[in-house]
């Protein structure tokens, strides 16, 4: 049982980001490992993360949906998790995979604020909707609550399901339009200071400026929620363009798109940060798919898209599914993608910007908990 548990650990590993762009709601992981009720098991368990995870994919129909996790610091030597739990989010916090505070205190809707996400979380939050007036907004905080098969969301006001997200905050727009660096040695979230000088610690942050999370504000000062100092402005932050990949209807994962990074896409790509496809690909589109199928580039704020393949794409105009509306992109062409504009790489194999893909599959996505033994949960009956 403990590779089984092993594997769910890393396959939530996948899930957890503070990348402003990816991440789909906000939680705290103090809160939601204690959350008995939802497997029946012991006092404290990593993998109601991952229940919660999948919940939340469910709803939005959408696979690989990452959540950004608050840590209080206690949770490093929690003696409720076990070694191996408590491994896993040291190394979380290590990759800067979560925020790890000696006190979050209202980090959460903080950063829910900042970033315009939906909170994932059984408490009310009584008395705090004069400084963040969205709570009273149906679908902004949602209490995951046992259900038949798995947790299900209920809405703190407004009633319904639904997770529902806002624009971000006038502050957060102006916080991630910059880089910003630490002066601590090894900040994970901010490029933190160290060996190898001032050179090196700005190229630590150049190698991710995209994912780089929001500062808290200490008296309207940017500041490490980490460490707790004053962060330095190292430049305007990337242009960034969310992209997501489509099959079957489903939208399986999300990536993003810098003006210093192209992303190649295809079968299995042999580059880093390419976007590996294979595993949802059936054997026709396996066969015509190429390891490395279409190059995706940012240019002046412009989507470029380079066919890389053997045998060619399409460009479905405004998302028209219509066959003679679809346009033929050819081996080593390259088209700007406009608005609406969905790159087909095969029938059903599709790739837009996240915000314009269409929903509505006819199956649920991926589970985290694929693997997890079924004595490590007891979920409620149908």
């Amino acid at each position: 049982m403990r590779f089984e548990i092993s594997k769910v650990l890393d396959a939530i590993e996948g899930r957890v980001c503070t990348d402003p762009s990816l991440a789909r709601a906000v939680v705290d992981l103090a809160e939601v490992i204690r959350w008995q009720d939802l497997d029946g098991g012991r006092p404290a368990s990593l993998l109601r993360l991952g229940m919660v995870i999948d919940a939340l994919a469910r709803q939005l129909e959408e696979d690989s949906v990452p959540v950004y996790a608050i840590v209080h610091r206690a949770l490093l030597s929690d003696a409720d998790l076990t070694s191996n739990e408590r491994m896993v989010v040291r190394r979380w916090a290590d990759d800067g995979l979560v925020e790890v505070l000696d006190q979050p205190g209202d980090r959460v809707l903080e950063v829910a604020d900042l970033l315009g996400l939906p909170v994932l979380s059984r408490v009310r939050f009584d008395g705090l909707g004069g400084r963040f007036p969205w709570l009273g907004q149906p679908g902004r905080v949602l209490a995951p609550v046992p259900g038949a098969g798995g947790p299900v969301f209920i809405a703190h006001v407004g009633g319904g399901q639904s997770p529902a997200s806002g624009s971000r905050s006038p502050v957060g727009a102006k916080l991630l339009a910059r880089q910003w660096r630490c002066p601590e040695p090894g900040c994970a979230l901010f490029g933190g200071g160290g060996g190898g000088g001032a050179f090196a610690d700005l190229a630590r942050v150049d190698r991710a400026p995209a994912g780089q999370p929001p500062p808290t504000l200490r008296g309207g000062v940017p500041t490490c929620p980490r460490h707790g100092t004053r962060l330095g402005d190292a430049g305007p932050r990337p242009r960034t363009e969310v992209l997501a990949v489509r099959i079957g209807g489903l939208v399986r994962r999300r990536f993003v798109l810098t003006e210093t990074q192209p992303v190649l896409v295809g079968r299995a790509p042999d580059t880093d940060g390419g976007i590996t496809l294979g595993q949802w690909l059936n054997d026709e589109s396996r066969r015509w798919i190429s390891r490395s199928h279409v190059r995706f580039e940012l240019r002046v704020g412009e989507v470029v898209v380079t066919d890389t393949s053997t045998n060619g794409s399409g460009i479905r105009p405004a998302g028209s599914m219509a066959e003679p509306d679809r346009l033929k992109l050819a081996p080593q062409q390259s088209r700007v993608l406009a608005e609406g504009d969905i790159v087909e790489l095969y029938p059903g194999v599709q790739i837009g910007r996240a915000d314009e893909l269409p929903r509505g599959a006819p199956f649920t996505p991926t589970s985290v908990m694929a693997e997890a033994p079924t004595m490590a949960m007891r979920l409620p009956r149908p």
